[in-house]
């Protein structure tokens, strides 16, 4: 019989695993170029913060952001350091390494360092709420 603790610890692992998949088709959807795919992981109210930069806010501000983007190629490898579920509320921290490739010529930009990232259950889902990205540029 199980306890209700045992319960508990099946649904921090089923979370644990629907997070760890957010990420996995974040990176995806990224390399792929799909913008639909990631837009739809994150809240309609998303703030991701970012070192010397303004707050971009919203879906619509992260779309218009991934526009200007549009001749890139984006390669992301993300190794995740914690998950924390509290109920419907979760953070996760991650290292990130980003490698950006002008389609048109040009060198590659890497950038890495760590992501805080706050999710939050809705509809039944994970979706990202709030980001905090601070990487910073990798030099040759």
């Amino acid at each position: 019989m199980n306890s209700g603790r045992d319960l508990k610890a099946i649904d921090m692992s089923i979370d644990e695993s629907a997070i760890r998949e957010l990420i996995a088709s974040w990176l995806r959807a990224s390399k792929s170029g799909d913008t639909d795919t990631v837009l739809g992981l994150m809240a309609e109210d998303v703030v991701f913060l970012q070192p010397g930069q303004s707050p971009m806010r919203g879906r619509s501000g992260f779309a218009a952001a991934q526009k200007a983007m549009s001749d890139v190629d984006i390669d992301a490898s993300s190794e995740i350091q914690e998950i924390r579920i509290l109920g419907d509320w979760a953070w996760c921290w991650n290292r990130l390494s980003v490698v950006v490739t002008p389609r048109h010529g040009g060198a590659p930009v890497k950038r890495a360092g760590d992501v805080l990232s706050v999710l939050q259950k809705q509809a039944g889902r994970w979706v990202i709420v709030r980001d905090a990205n601070m990487l910073s540029r990798v030099e040759s």
